[in-house]
C-alpha cells in the first residue's frame, strides 16, 4: 500500500526568495493556514460523524494542527508580528475544491485527496524554508513541521483507503496531484505557504 505523494511540479526558487525576503508575511500566512488546517479537519468529523474509523485521527490531526498554530504564533509574538484581521481566500484551495464531485461519497473521497495533496505541498515548501533558514531554532521548527505535514498526507490517504477500492484511490489521487500542479503554477509569487 503506496501512502507518500508525488508532487508533479516543485516549487519555484522564486517562490522560496519572496518568502526569506518577506518573512514576517509569511509567518501570517503560515499561521492561517494552521488553523485552516485545523478547521478542516474538524470539519470533516461534523460532515461526516458516521464515519467512526477515522474520527480519532482526524481529532488528532485537528488538534496537533492547532498546536501548529499557537506555535507560529509564538514566534510571531517574539518578532511583534500581529495576526491578521480576517483570513483572506485561499486561491489554490478554493480551485481544488471547485473541481471535487458533487456526489456525497465522490466527493469525501475527492475532500481526503485535496487535504493529501495539501499537506503534501506544506511538506515540500517547508523542507525548503527550513533548508533555507540559518536561525538554529528556526530550521529545527520548520524541519518538524515538514515531517508533519508529511505524515498528514499519508493520513488522509489512508483515510480514503478505509472507504474505497485501492485501484479507485490511486486513480483519482494520480488525477488529484495533477490538478495540484496546475494549481500551484497559476499562484502569483509572494511570501505564503500557497
Amino acid at each position: 500500500m503506496k501512502l507518500n505523494l508525488d508532487l508533479k511540479v516543485a516549487s519555484k526558487p522564486e517562490w522560496l526568495a519572496a518568502v526569506i525576503h518577506d518573512f514576517n508575511s509569511f509567518l501570517q500566512d503560515h499561521a492561517d493556514c494552521e488553523r485552516k488546517a485545523s478547521a478542516m479537519a474538524m470539519s470533516f468529523v461534523a460532515k461526516y460523524p458516521d464515519r467512526t474509523e477515522i474520527i480519532p485521527e482526524l481529532i488528532e490531526t485537528g488538534i496537533e494542527e492547532l498546536e501548529h498554530f499557537e506555535q507560529v504564533y509564538n514566534i510571531m509574538r517574539a518578532r511583534n508580528v500581529q495576526l491578521r484581521h480576517s483570513i483572506g481566500e485561499d486561491k489554490y484551495v478554493s480551485q481544488l475544491i471547485k473541481q471535487c464531485h458533487s456526489g456525497r461519497e465522490e466527493r469525501f473521497m475527492d475532500r481526503l485527496l485535496i487535504a493529501s495533496a495539501l499537506e503534501t505541498r506544506g511538506a515540500e515548501r517547508f523542507r525548503l524554508v527550513a533548508d533555507e533558514l540559518q536561525d538554529p531554532e528556526m530550521k529545527k521548527f520548520y524541519k518538524a513541521l515538514w515531517t508533519s505535514e508529511a505524515k498528514h498526507g499519508h493520513i488522509f490517504v489512508k483515510m480514503a483507503l478505509n472507504y474505497f477500492p485501492e485501484s479507485k484511490v490511486y486513480e483519482r489521487l494520480e488525477w488529484w496531484m495533477y490538478k495540484e500542479a496546475e494549481a500551484i503554477e497559476s499562484l502569483e509569487i509572494r511570501p505564503a505557504l500557497h
